[in-house]
Formats: C-alpha cells, sequence, structure tokens
C-alpha cells in the first residue's frame, strides 16, 4: 500500500527534514520574494498566518522558509560567537531558484550551500543558503564561494535592514560574512539535535 498523508502534517513537526540529509533537505516555504506581508508559521496549528507588512520597500531577495524537524536551541547556539541562545524557531533558509515561484506554503527539495550568521538580540538565528534542486541555473552550485557575490550581499543587506525604519535606532542584530558548506551542515546537525532534545527525547 502506498503511504500518504490522511490529513495535512503539520510543516514544521510532521514534514521530514529529508532522505538526503545533509545535502539536500526540505524545505517550506513561508515567504517569496513578491510578497509585501511577513507571514510565518503557526506553531500550534501549522497553517500560514499573518505575522506583519513588511516595514520597508525591502523585500526578500529568495525564497525563504524553514527546514523541518529543527531547531535553534543550545547546540546551535555553541556554534555562533557571542549567542546566548538559540532563537528557538526551526532553522531559516533561503532557497535560490532560477524561474520564479510566487506562491508561497510549498514544499521543495533544497541543496544547501552554506548560510549566514545572525545575531538577534543575542540569540542565534542562522539562515541557511540553498539552491532549488534541479534548477537549471542554480544545480550546479556546490558552495556559497559559487553564487555571484552581489546575490550573497543582497541576502546580508536584507537581513541587515528588514526590521529598520529611518529614525529609529539601530536593531541589535548583527549579520556576519557567510560560511560555507561544511559550517552549514554542522549548524544543520546542530538544528536536528536540538530538535530531538526539545520534542523526541
Amino acid at each position: 500500500m502506498k503511504e500518504f498523508y490522511k490529513y495535512r502534517p503539520h510543516p514544521w513537526h510532521g514534514l521530514t527534514t529529508g532522505d538526503r540529509v545533509p545535502d539536500v533537505v526540505n524545505a517550506f516555504i513561508e515567504i517569496t520574494p513578491f510578497d509585501l506581508v511577513k507571514y510565518e508559521t503557526d506553531k500550534k496549528s501549522g497553517y500560514l498566518r499573518v505575522d506583519r507588512p513588511h516595514r520597508t520597500s525591502s523585500l526578500p531577495p529568495t525564497l525563504y522558509g524553514f527546514v523541518p524537524r529543527t531547531y535553534a536551541g543550545d547546540k546551535v547556539a555553541a556554534l555562533m560567537k557571542g549567542a546566548q541562545s538559540g532563537d528557538h524557531d526551526p532553522l531559516d533558509i533561503c532557497v535560490m531558484s532560477e524561474r520564479p515561484i510566487a506562491r508561497a506554503e510549498v514544499v521543495l527539495h533544497a541543496r544547501i550551500v552554506g548560510g549566514i550568521p545572525m545575531l538577534d538580540h543575542g540569540e542565534a538565528d542562522d539562515k541557511l543558503i540553498a539552491v532549488l534542486v534541479n534548477d537549471n541555473v542554480w544545480d550546479d552550485v556546490r558552495d556559497v564561494a559559487e553564487l555571484p557575490q552581489q546575490l550573497v550581499d543582497r541576502l546580508r543587506h536584507y537581513f541587515s535592514t528588514y526590521k529598520l525604519l529611518p529614525g529609529e535606532p539601530a536593531q541589535r542584530v548583527k549579520v556576519g560574512a557567510p560560511y560555507g558548506v561544511e559550517h552549514a551542515r554542522k549548524v544543520l546537525a546542530a538544528a536536528i539535535a536540538d530538535y530531538q532534545a526539545e520534542f523526541v527525547d
């Protein structure tokens, strides 16, 4: 008998991380580069809810979501200098796609190529960088160093400024230099271990 879901699974807890970890993971997409509103998965129900309209004209430069069955806890925090804790959310992921994907709440296969360390008010809030599997342009990329620098700079700028408004004091957010695929795999492994400790063990 073929396996199927009788009911819609919770995207954080009901979907799998993927069967090709650490190279390829499942990514649940919450926001597209075309969304003027920030959506976030409701932790209780699993449905997307409106978090807030984007406060500025800055839009995410890639697909943006999270990796199921991951959690930013103590092990993730230990990998980031200055972090007092993880942000207690699933691990964020930014996925590059040559063809525009204009709808959120989709699941896709993403190959991890690196990441961006983000320290938000003392909490580790890593952003993995990935490419869409079988993408005609990006599928051969294996490390963030192979991506155009301008694309990576856009991601760093977005996360540095997306909460800022003119005239307001700077947020206590620090976005570091991007790291490569090897460190990204360590962050992923830590987030999987943190999830196991928080929700399974």
